[in-house]
């Protein structure tokens, strides 16, 4: 509900930084309306002091007056026509959002092969038919069987890790199990919790 005099937070635009309050953000918009380019510049000079009033322990970082200058940019979104005392073209990176790094942040299709297998499998997918991808096919078969084997407490079926290989390669992998020679995988399962170090006597 829209009641005149009263000024929500929720029916305001959204604040390019929101550190700095809606103020300064009005003082920047009012800048971009002065006609006369030497007192836009004045009114610049006036926004930074403001901002460094606000923001103080910027001052002790290394390059502040950068700092300040850039950020005074993107709360414009660069249409503060002025005479910049610094170069403020870098300063998009600032709202820019970094991309996603593949595999490291978001959660892996299946736990038991790991980051590293899946790592591989994005490899084989841009790797042409060859030796090289040849070898490393091997390396990543072995490599799942072995995990199988660790998580299914000495269990591993080649059958699984040839649908495997094939479905995360996008079917860019077909493991041959009729030609393929799996490494031999020790199937012990993983050692028990030691109890207090003690051996269990003989009797």
């Amino acid at each position: 509900m829209n009641i005149p005099g009263l000024d929500y937070n929720t029916q305001r635009e959204k604040l390019i930084m929101p550190e700095y309050g809606r103020e300064v953000q009005k003082m920047v918009d009012y800048c971009m309306t002065i006609a006369d380019r030497k007192e836009r510049l004045n009114c610049a000079y006036t926004i930074i002091d403001t901002m460094m009033r606000m923001n103080p322990q910027l001052t002790q970082t290394d390059n502040y007056e950068q700092k300040l200058w850039d950020q005074l940019a993107v709360i414009s979104d660069f249409k503060l026509d002025i005479d910049w005392p610094v170069d403020v073209s870098k300063a998009k990176v600032i709202n820019e959002k970094p991309q996603p790094v593949k595999h490291e942040t978001g959660r892996i299709p299946v736990r038991h092969y790991g980051r590293m297998v899946f790592e591989l499998f994005d490899k084989l997918k841009t790797m042409e038919p060859g030796p090289e991808r040849d070898e490393l096919t091997a390396l990543t078969a072995n490599q799942m069987k072995r995990d199988l084997v660790q998580w299914g407490h000495g269990l591993a079926d080649d059958e699984k890790v040839a649908d495997d290989l094939a479905r995360f390669t996008d079917g860019k992998i077909q493991l041959d199990l009729n030609h393929f020679q799996f490494e031999h995988v020790n199937a012990q399962p993983l050692p028990a919790a030691n109890n207090g170090g003690k051996k269990r006597k003989k009797k």
